[in-house]
């Protein structure tokens, strides 16, 4: 047995003696790094630390007050809150306890909260702020199970309704009870700890489907054990590394990056507000992340749109240089797959070394300047953007998974990554691609099952533990996977050709820098469109410019000059596309694709029937008047 099988055959059954063992190990380490506004609401946040064995004095007071409150093992606590400090220690304290965690997202609205609480059968929820204690407190008769609600956030609480010994109550509150438990009852925590089994039932994660009701996925602490140990073995994190931590915590991407810091004990630095990453990035100075797609491609618009304002020479250097990058990151990645070494040619290593201190040099200082890798998950990346940043000396490693195998199944492996593919699989992991191509998993990931469904359930589980993904792709001969679309999403026009919309629409993002979101559309119709939408700062900058100063959005994307501008980049698409496949029509949309109006997943993902049927009559305009409309 080699040291990597010997790794991950021998994990714990859970993560939380892994977290007992951490705090033990290196008690006066930084663990964690938050920030705090200044009271004032005006400068710079300040940025605070927690070692290890401070976030286990509050980790085991959750536990601790989570006991004293009735919690039992497996029971659910749901935790409604964005991502900060406070999330990771509770979810842990909820680890420790034995417990379960159900993970709601704060933007989820009032139906489906309730939804999800009564599903679960949460017995407390941890709730953010005011916002999130309303939402149950309106459908609180809907929730008998519900006995206590904990406020991170009291701020805008009414004082008369905390009350410790109460249904609503603070986390300062609840850590206080905890603390005084374990005065008397100093082995509770490690009690429930050791008493956990690795089948036992550590998260249920509700999918936010495009369609009905979401599923909550059953993920046991033997998932997470095996995360946090395969993660490390792929040797893309080690003690020294620190992480910048925005990613939704109540999405599985986000909670798996929470296992592997554990394991190697290096500092994390948490804020999930979207709008401070690139202010915090170089405060933060981080040697990895992870990011969705959408982030990327919003840092690429925005440097292409500082390139543009700053006048035609500026603009014919950067995309100069954007060339260059691509075409370096192509030639060093096909030199190092045939020889091991991504050597460039001398008069490309040229060109690269002008470039790299004309704008390279700033794009890595954007990000702090120690970035040495980039995970990106959730969605497919435009393959020419993650040339781009692999070009400028900032590797994107495109990874692959779903909620229901915790997160992370395949990542590209450092040095060798490809872009354009989502790596090898995890160690652990078994990858097979069925007669159809539907990409086929298995492996201590793999969730074990709906909860509360069987029968959906047995639909994408085989006995023998063998997951249907649902998602269409192809291996390589030495084991990488390239995922082509959705294995639903897959359109077929009434000429019988196949057609896969991400790919499309992946191409665009590209090409244009002003996309925010594109969905392409032509299911049974006789030749492809698209819906589109645009970055609006990215917009309204190329809009002062000409002639437009002072338009709102939607009458900008509605002028004549915005659609001639976006035609030509859909011309370019279609140049580079099969005809079948190119956009014959496509509308501007009024304004941008959201989370609020459910276009969009938490996790940026597209919703494409929500999108379909809210712009139904834009479809049917474009195929009017064709024969097959």
């Amino acid at each position: 047995m080699n040291d990597t099988q010997n790794l991950i055959e021998n994990r714990p059954p859970s993560v939380a003696p892994l977290f007992i063992e951490r705090v033990a190990a290196t008690p006066d380490a930084e663990a964690y790094r938050y920030p705090v506004p200044p009271a004032s609401g005006r400068g710079p946040d300040d940025w605070r630390s927690l070692t290890w064995g401070q976030a286990g004095e509050r980790v085991y007071a959750v536990a601790a007050g989570l006991i004293e409150l009735g919690v039992e093992p497996e029971e659910r606590v749901a935790l409604a809150c964005s991502t900060r400090i406070e999330w990771i220690l509770a979810d842990l304290g909820v680890m420790c306890a034995g417990a379960a965690t159900t993970t709601v997202y704060p933007s989820t609205n009032v139906d489906e909260s309730a939804f999800i609480l009564a599903d679960s059968e949460s017995r407390v929820l941890i709730a953010e702020d005011a916002a999130q204690l309303a939402k149950a407190r309106e459908r609180r008769e809907e929730l008998p199970r519900l006995s206590h609600v904990v406020v991170i956030d009291t701020s805008g609480v009414e004082p008369d309704e905390l009350d410790p010994e109460g249904w609503v109550l603070s986390l300062a509150d609840l850590e206080a009870r905890g603390a005084a438990y374990l005065t008397e009852h100093p082995e509770a925590v490690k009690e429930r700890v050791t008493a956990i089994t690795s089948g036992q039932l550590a998260t249920l994660i509700y999918t936010s489907g495009t369609t009905g009701r979401p599923k909550g996925v059953r993920l046991t602490h033997d998932s997470w054990a095996y995360m946090a140990k395969a993660t490390v073995a792929t040797g893309l994190i080690d003690k020294d590394d620190v992480q910048y931590l925005w990613l939704p915590l109540a999405h599985v991407f986000g909670k798996m990056l929470t296992s592997g810091q554990i394991e190697v004990g290096h500092v994390t630095a948490v804020d999930g507000r979207v709008d401070k990453i690139i202010e915090n990035l170089p405060v933060v100075r981080p040697t990895y992340m992870a990011a969705v797609p959408r982030i990327f491609e919003k840092v690429y618009n925005g440097v292409a749109g500082k390139a543009r304002a700053g006048g035609a020479a500026q603009y014919r250097i950067f995309k100069w240089a954007a060339q260059v990058a691509r075409e370096s990151a192509r030639v060093s990645q096909d030199n190092f797959r045939r020889t091991g070494t991504a050597s460039l040619p001398l008069a490309l290593a040229a060109q690269h070394k002008v470039a790299d201190a004309l704008v390279y040099t700033k794009l890595r200082e954007a990000f702090g300047g120690r970035l040495r890798a980039a995970v990106s998950g959730s969605a497919s990346l435009a393959p020419d953007i993650g040339y781009f940043f692999s070009g400028a000396g900032i590797n994107i490693l495109e990874g692959y998974g779903l909620t229901e195998s915790s997160a992370a199944s395949f990542v590209n492996p450092g040095d060798a990554y490809r872009t354009g593919t989502v790596g090898k699989p995890l160690p652990g992991t078994e990858v097979r691609i069925a007669d159809d191509g539907e990409i086929m998993l298995r492996g201590p990931g793999i969730m074990s099952g709906y909860h509360g469904l069987p029968e959906k359930t047995a639909e994408v589980l085989e006995s023998d533990g063998w997951f249907h993904t649902g998602d269409i792709g192809e291996l390589s001969p030495d084991g990488y996977l390239k995922i082509t679309d959705r294995k639903k999403d897959l359109i077929k026009t009434s000429g019988g050709k196949y057609i896969a919309p991400a790919e499309v629409e992946g191409q665009f993002k590209a090409v244009c820098p002003f996309v925010s979101n594109i969905l392409v559309h032509g299911a049974d119709r006789n030749f492809c469109t698209a819906l589109i939408s645009l970055d609006e700062p990215s917009i309204l900058n190329w809009a002062a410019e000409h002639g437009l100063s002072g338009k709102s959005y939607a009458q900008v994307v509605a002028s004549p000059q915005t659609q001639r501008l976006i035609d030509g980049y859909v011309q370019r698409l279609n140049e580079g596309l099969q005809r079948w496949q190119t956009i014959k029509k496509f509308r501007l949309l009024p304004r941008d694709l959201d989370i609020e109006h459910g276009e969009l997943t938490p996790s940026l993902k597209l919703k494409r029937p929500v999108v379909e049927r809210e712009y139904k009559g834009l479809i049917e305009e474009m195929y009017a008047g064709s024969r097959e409309a």
